[in-house]
């Protein structure tokens, strides 16, 4: 069986509309090309779709041709020998109906020498239709690991979702091979528990005692080492780190005072060399005063709570 594919992927994602920049964002970090708004993105770079949660599925490309009967035809050289497999079609930016979708699959799917199996095959084809041009692959489904980390025992009720915080780390750390990364104001530990997850070195901080508690808590629950959580002040960092994930301290009824978020700004830019920043205010003044260089900008909200996004690096270093 031809598995070695052309180098090539597409992975499809979909996202709800107060989520699109940050997926946006997510996606041009990992990919280095900001999609647009037909569901998918080709490129030749390989990550485990379950990384993203907004990634539905990776497909890693075999075949590619000018039109369906193309694949058909070279699909009819694959050899599976016992093993079962099926054929899905992934309709991102296609308007074909479902019963055309069916039939395109029994199409191909009836020259591939195998077993059919709809419910629970050893391998998942998929086939796709961009502009007229058609492509077959191995189809990998995302696994949500996330969804796993949403039921935690201590919680912060305006702390960052799993979703949200998973999409900040991969912004932050699109590739995680050899990084040191710091969460300098960690609650309780939602962007670390994404982070380790992935396999990604991180530690966290935070001046709040009952927060370092909690995380603690939250990172044991998931098997994670807890002492990678102390207590501590952002401005006391002193270790230079290759990201860092920055969700401001604010609360509902006050604003962080200017000169401590000026001052924090400040220290961000002393401790990474690349750094993502969310708050409820904008900040894109401070951030430029402050010596960090704005690479992309986005936000995310829920109901009329609105957290601004910001990937910088210090202009020293970039």
């Amino acid at each position: 069986m031809c598995e070695q594919g052309i180098g090539q992927y597409i992975y499809t994602y979909a996202c709800h509309d107060n989520e699109r920049r940050l997926c946006e964002m997510e996606l041009n970090a990992l990919f280095g090309q900001r999609p647009g708004s037909v569901g998918y993105v080709e490129t030749q770079r390989r990550i485990d779709p379950g990384r993203s949660p907004f990634i539905s599925y990776r497909m890693d490309v075999l075949f590619t041709g000018e039109s369906l009967e193309s694949i058909a035809a070279q699909a009819a050289g694959l050899q599976l020998n016992d093993r079962t497999f099926k054929v899905i079609y992934l309709k991102q930016g296609d308007v074909r109906g479902y019963e055309e979708q069916r039939d395109i699959e029994r199409q191909v799917g009836s020259r591939i020498h195998g077993k059919a199996e709809m419910r629970r095959p050893e391998v998942t084809y998929g086939l796709m239709s961009i502009n007229g041009h058609w492509s077959l692959g191995i189809c990998h489904e995302a696994e949500p690991v996330w969804l796993h980390h949403k039921h935690k025992p201590r919680n912060y009720s305006t702390g960052l979702s799993t979703l949200v915080a998973r999409a900040l780390v991969n912004i932050a750390v699109p590739d995680p091979h050899a990084m040191k990364v710091i969460d300098p104001c960690c609650g309780m530990g939602n962007a670390m528990i994404e982070a380790l997850s992935m396999e990604i070195d991180i530690v966290g901080r935070d001046i709040n005692p009952l927060a370092v508690r909690g995380a603690r808590v939250n990172l044991r629950h998931f098997g994670y080492d807890d002492s990678r959580v102390s207590l501590g002040d952002l401005n006391e960092v002193d270790e230079l780190y290759d990201a860092a994930i920055v969700d401001m301290p604010y609360n509902l009824c006050s604003v962080l005072p200017s000169e401590e978020r000026r001052q924090m700004l400040s220290s961000i830019e002393r401790f990474s060399r690349r750094a993502v920043i969310v708050s409820t205010e904008q900040l894109e003044e401070e951030l430029n005063r402050s010596g960090l260089a704005i690479h992309d900008y986005g936000t995310v909200s829920k109901s009329s709570f609105i957290r601004h996004i910001w990937l910088c690096e210090p202009r020293r270093r970039v």
